[in-house]
């Protein structure tokens, strides 16, 4: 219970830290919101007037006891650009980026786990080299150029060289705009929209994990234990399931929490390029608007779920390893 507690406090008193380096970076930032909302031939009456608005002509200690105080209530305040509340900009956007990266994560463990398994199992083979190599050379790759690749080989490529119907996809946006589907059909069209972007996360977080299981595979096949399995008769199934997989559990929740942060930062970029909803793009639009309300309601997101993640992390690790419930 202790434990918990400190772990509660340290994650609030991080939190708290990450927004108030936000809060004080977006004011020190080049640019001003009020040239982006007002009119090319404004007068600086006019601007004087918008920045009272919006509450940029307070001192900096006050605008951020402002903003503190509101968010302490849980009021994320008013967007500059779209004049809405944060929490109707982001409650919008959150189910595009939270299906996106539920989809993308479960990908990335089944294909990560399931290739560093089969490379611990083959090491030092051809079919273990090619695949380190292929899985480090994604992982290299920035988001946004994988991203670009697939729609070049999927979308413009795929009718250059003649693919089946089936493999072109499409690149931009969550459904057809000239389609008036519902039901099946519109799941259908969506699913066809989102596998660009899914493949792109979780391909890259797929070769990370593969590199990381791989190692520790590896390691636990080497153990004691593992060679006593397989001496009295075990299956090969059993010897990666009981004793292999079991006991890489704890690492794997440790990267599970790690990856996370990751998986945000490479949607902002997925998101941008195939001009999904969600917050990535919400976040691309504020920082460009110089929208400060909705860049820390962003960032208030993004945080609590790395820290939440995290914090999970080291309350379920006791959980599937003994030796740390001491």
């Amino acid at each position: 219970m202790r434990n918990a507690v400190r772990h509660l406090v340290s994650s609030a008193i991080l939190f708290w830290i990450v927004l108030t380096i936000t809060f004080l970076l977006t004011r020190a930032a080049p640019g001003d919101p009020t040239t982006l909302l007002i009119a090319p031939g404004a007068s600086a009456e006019e601007q004087a007037r918008m920045r009272a608005e919006l509450g940029l002509d307070a001192p900096l200690l006050v605008q951020y006891a402002r903003w503190a105080g509101r968010l302490f209530k849980g009021d994320l305040g008013e967007s500059f650009a779209r004049r809405a509340p944060v929490s109707t900009v982001l409650a919008e956007a959150i189910p595009v980026s939270v299906g996106l990266g539920a989809i993308s994560m479960a990908l990335t463990f089944l294909l990560g786990i399931a290739i560093g398994m089969y490379q611990a199992a083959r090491r030092g083979t051809v079919s273990d080299r090619a695949l380190t190599i292929a899985t480090t050379t994604v992982y290299a790759a920035p988001s946004f150029w994988l991203a670009l690749a697939l729609i070049a080989t999927f979308t413009y490529g795929a009718a250059r060289w003649g693919f089946p119907a089936w493999l072109r996809l499409p690149a931009f946006g969550m459904r057809d705009p000239a389609s008036d589907a519902t039901g099946l059909s519109a799941l259908a069209d969506l699913a066809r929209h989102a596998v660009l972007p899914v493949l792109t996360l979780a391909a890259i977080g797929a070769a990370g994990i593969a590199r990381y299981s791989r190692t520790i595979a590896a390691d636990l096949l080497s153990q004691d234990f593992v060679r006593t399995a397989r001496a009295k008769g075990a299956t090969p199934g059993r010897v990666y399931l009981r004793h292999v997989l079991s006991n890489a559990w704890p690492p794997l929740i440790v990267l599970l929490a790690l990856a996370i942060p990751g998986l945000l930062a490479g949607s902002v970029f997925v998101e941008g390029v195939f001009a999904w909803p969600g917050m990535g793009r919400v976040t691309l639009a504020a920082v460009a608007a110089r929208d400060y309300p909705v860049i820390l309601g962003a960032t208030a997101v993004y945080a609590a779920a790395v820290i939440l993640a995290n914090l999970a992390a080291d309350l379920a690790l006791p959980l599937v390893d003994p030796r740390r419930r001491a």
